[in-house]
């Protein structure tokens, strides 16, 4: 209930009241039809990615019921306005040559339509991890807030807000693969506490290597936060289970020596002890014996 209610007065606070409609004729509450072509993408969209599929079915659908929420925009000269939120039922319109949209007229500075844009994206669930984050970002370095007041703005959490701006400190790597959703945001947040890159890096690629789900990603990294951790993965051999992983660790810390697995499709395999010269092969021999 809280956040719907900081949502509200957010968002109330950013848009303003709708008096602020920059067609004097109209009243307030009103909506005004625009010519498709006269409406440009909005510089400020925080959105870098937008689904083509979920974009041709909302085509689909504006075809058959029509544009049934209007979309903002901001006037920048005659007959000429910016996009601030529903850019992608402008673009749905455009696939099926609809030629005018209902929209609301704003008034708006720069400023202003990146905030509205900013926090109106936000909202969506359809943005991911890196998107949210970039976009919190931009709300405090660019509007000049402070984590405080893009809580009030957005009605969420500061400590959510942090979370999410952590993950921007993770390798662009990581990031994409957060992107492309080939880790979710409790393996990236995981990881983030990780010192070492390389570390970092070697259990993203096994994580994704070998399925490893959060709870098993976060007690690696319990285990290898400050201890080197050496990628197992490797796309010509059979995957490791987590349990298989943890044992060659254990191995490797035992013998203090790199360890290496190989599995094979029957289920069979070989362990790798690699040593440095006789003097180390020697003293692993003695471990072993021990």
């Amino acid at each position: 209930m809280n956040n719907k209610k900081s949502l509200g007065k957010g968002l109330s606070a950013i848009l303003g009241n709708i008096s602020t409609d920059l067609n004097k004729k109209s009243k307030e509450n009103s909506v005004s039809m625009l010519t498709v072509s006269e409406i440009e993408t909005n510089p400020f969209q925080p959105r870098t990615n937008f689904n083509q599929k979920t974009i041709e079915e909302l085509s689909v659908s504006i075809e058959k019921m029509g544009v049934i929420q209007p979309v903002t925009v901001r006037k920048v000269d005659l007959n000429k306005y910016q996009i601030i939120s529903g850019e992608r039922r402008l673009r749905a319109s455009k696939i099926i040559g609809l030629r005018k949209i209902p929209a609301f007229i704003r008034i708006a500075n720069d400023q202003q339509m990146l905030e509205m844009a900013l926090v109106e994206n936000i909202q969506r669930e359809e943005l991911n991890a890196i998107e949210i984050a970039l976009s919190y970002k931009r709300l405090i370095e660019e509007c000049k807030l402070t984590q405080e007041e893009c809580s009030n703005r957005v009605g969420k959490n500061r400590t959510t807000i942090t979370n999410f701006l952590r993950l921007l400190k993770l390798p662009p790597l990581i990031q994409k693969g957060l992107v492309e959703k080939k880790i979710t945001t409790g393996h990236a947040r995981a990881l983030i506490n990780v010192k070492k890159e390389e570390i970092q890096l070697n259990i993203f690629h096994d994580t994704i290597a070998h399925c490893y789900s959060v709870r098993e990603v976060e007690e690696l990294v319990k285990l290898f936060s400050n201890k080197k951790y050496t990628r197992v993965s490797n796309k010509k051999e059979h995957k490791i289970s987590f349990n298989q992983q943890k044992m060659i660790f254990d191995l490797s810390n035992l013998l203090k020596t790199e360890i290496n697995i190989k599995n094979s499709k029957k289920g069979n395999g070989k362990i790798i002890i690699k040593f440095a010269n006789d003097q180390e092969l020697k003293r692993i021999l003695n471990k072993i014996n021990e």
